[in-house]
């Protein structure tokens, strides 16, 4: 979901990806979101994310163990060198509310189709 500095929202992204862990999930969507927030070339960009450990793994604090989401990582990273200035902050999921209904939104809609 992104949302300009008032809180408008400017576009509400999801697809079905599959089964997949929720630190993979996250890392899809963090590069999703980067992607599209480039059309906008903001000066300034805060994502929030429910995933701590995908935070601190952006960050440099955590390491990866699993392998599979260094790839993702690297791109995940890549994109965020776009952006002039950049923070990430880790957030419960009560307080997500839109990422998450995108999410569900996803999943029925995939549902719906099968």
């Amino acid at each position: 979901m992104i949302e300009d500095d008032q809180g408008l929202r400017l576009r509400g992204l999801c697809r079905y990806i599959g089964t997949a862990t929720n630190n993979r999930a996250e890392y899809l969507a963090l590069i999703e979101g980067l992607k599209a927030a480039q059309e906008w070339k903001p000066d300034r960009l805060e994502v929030f994310l429910d995933s701590k450990l995908v935070v601190e793994q952006v960050a440099g604090r955590y390491r990866i163990k699993n392998k599979d989401l260094m790839p993702l990582l690297r791109t995940a990273q890549e994109l965020l060198a776009m952006f002039p200035e950049t923070r990430l902050t880790h957030v419960e999921r009560a307080k997500n509310k839109g990422a998450d209904a995108l999410a569900n939104k996803a999943i029925d809609e995939y549902k719906v189709r099968s």
